[in-house]
C-alpha cells in the first residue's frame, strides 16, 4: 500500500520526505507508522531511499530493494514503485484465491473428524451398554468400535500427546538441509499435487524474474535475488548450478532445459525470449501461465475433493451405524 501512495505522490512532484509523511499520517498499523518515521529519519541523514529501505529487511526483502536502487539510478523510481506495488497485488491475490479454494475442505475436514470423535466417545459408549449383558459373542464390527471406543476414552492424552509430537518432529526435521531437501522430493513426486505446488512456484519465480529483468536489473543479479522466492530445495539447486553456468557465458534456458527438472514449456520459452532479447516478455508468459493453469487445477480439486471427503465421512459413518445395528439383529434373530 505505501508504495502506491508513494509513487503516486513522486509522481504529482512531491518531495520523498513529504510523501512518505503523508503516507505515515495514513497509516493506521502503529509498528509501521514507527518503521516510516525510521525510513524518513535516515532519509533525512543523507542515505538514499533503498539504504534507508534496507535497514529493515524484516518488512523490504531484497527483491525491493534491488528494483528501488535500479529506480534511483535510472531516474525512474515512480514507475519502479508501481512495479512493486503491481506484483505485490498479484501475488496477495494469488495467495487468497489459494486460501478461498482449500478453505471449505478444510472446515467440512476438520468438522467431519470431529462429529466422528464425538461419536466415538459420547455417543459410543452410551449406545453400546446394551450389549454389554448379550451373552452370545459381539460381532467383528462391533468389537472393533467398542475398543476404538474405549482406547481414545482411556488415551485420549496419549493421541493428543502422539499428534503434537509428530507435528513438532516434522516441523524440526523439515527445518534442516537433509528434511527440506526429503519434503522437496516428496512434493515433486506427488502424483496430482505435485505438478499444482511446482506450477505455483514456478509461477513466482517467473514473475519476480521478470520483473527485476524489465526494470533493468542484471540477469544475473536478478537471478540471484529471485532463487529466494523458491521453497523447493530441488528446484534452488538447479537455478543455482544454471546460474553458475549463465555466469560462465552459457545459456540460462538451455541450462534448465537440460536439467529435466523444470517443465518443456518454461525452458523453451526462456530459450526463445534470451534469444530474441525479450526475456522479460517471455517470463511473464510463463507466470501468467502458470497461474492460470494453478487457478483452474485448484477448482477442479475443490470441487472434487468436497464430495469425496463426504463419501469419506460417510463411510465412517455408515461403519458405526451398522457395528452398533449388527447386535440387535442378532437379538431378533435369537428371539425367533
Amino acid at each position: 500500500g505505501m508504495k502506491i501512495h508513494e509513487s503516486q505522490d513522486l509522481r504529482s512532484g512531491v518531495p520523498i520526505l513529504n510523501a512518505i509523511n503523508i503516507i505515515s499520517e495514513q497509516a493506521e498499523n502503529a509498528d509501521f507508522k514507527k518503521v516510516l518515521n525510521g525510513v524518513h529519519d535516515i532519509l533525512k541523514e543523507g542515505e538514499s531511499f533503498s539504504q534507508a529501505l534496507a535497514y529493515y529487511p524484516g518488512i523490504f526483502f531484497p527483491l525491493y530493494i534491488a528494483m528501488v536502487r535500479t529506480g534511483e539510478n535510472s531516474g525512474n523510481l515512480p514507475e519502479v514503485l508501481l512495479k512493486i506495488s503491481d506484483y505485490k497485488a498479484k501475488e496477495d491475490e494469488f495467495i487468497s484465491r489459494l486460501r478461498m479454494a482449500l478453505a471449505y475442505p478444510a472446515l467440512m475436514g476438520f468438522v467431519g473428524v470431529a462429529t466422528i470423535i464425538f461419536m466415538l466417545v459420547f455417543v459410543m459408549p452410551r449406545l453400546m451398554g446394551i450389549f454389554s449383558n448379550m451373552e452370545q459373542a459381539l460381532p467383528i464390527p462391533t468389537r472393533i468400535l467398542i475398543s476404538v471406543s474405549d482406547a481414545l476414552r482411556k488415551w485420549w492424552w496419549a493421541v493428543i500427546i502422539a499428534a503434537a509430537s509428530a507435528a513438532f518432529f516434522i516441523r524440526i526435521e523439515a527445518r534442516t538441509k537433509a528434511g527440506r531437501l526429503y519434503v522437496s522430493v516428496l512434493k515433486l513426486k506427488m502424483p496430482v499435487f505435485g505438478k499444482l505446488l511446482i506450477k505455483a512456484e514456478l509461477s513466482r519465480f517467473a514473475r519476480t524474474l521478470a520483473i527485476l529483468v524489465e526494470s533493468g536489473i542484471p540477469i544475473l543479479k536478478a537471478i540471484d535475488i529471485s532463487i529466494p522466492v523458491l521453497e523447493n530445495e530441488i528446484l534452488k539447486n538447479q537455478l543455482s548450478a544454471s546460474y553458475k553456468e549463465l555466469e560462465q557465458g552459457g545459456s540460462f534456458g538451455r541450462s534448465l532445459k537440460s536439467s529435466k527438472v523444470f517443465p518443456l514449456f518454461m525452458t523453451n520459452l526462456i530459450i526463445v525470449g534470451e534469444e530474441s532479447g525479450k526475456l522479460g516478455d517471455a517470463l511473464f508468459e510463463v507466470a501468467n501461465s502458470y497461474e492460470k493453469d494453478t487457478d483452474e487445477a485448484m477448482k477442479i480439486m475443490a470441487s472434487l475433493l468436497e464430495p469425496l471427503m463426504i463419501l469419506g465421512m460417510g463411510l465412517v459413518v455408515g461403519f458405526i451405524v451398522v457395528a452398533m445395528l449388527l447386535p440387535i439383529f442378532e437379538i431378533n434373530v435369537m428371539v425367533r
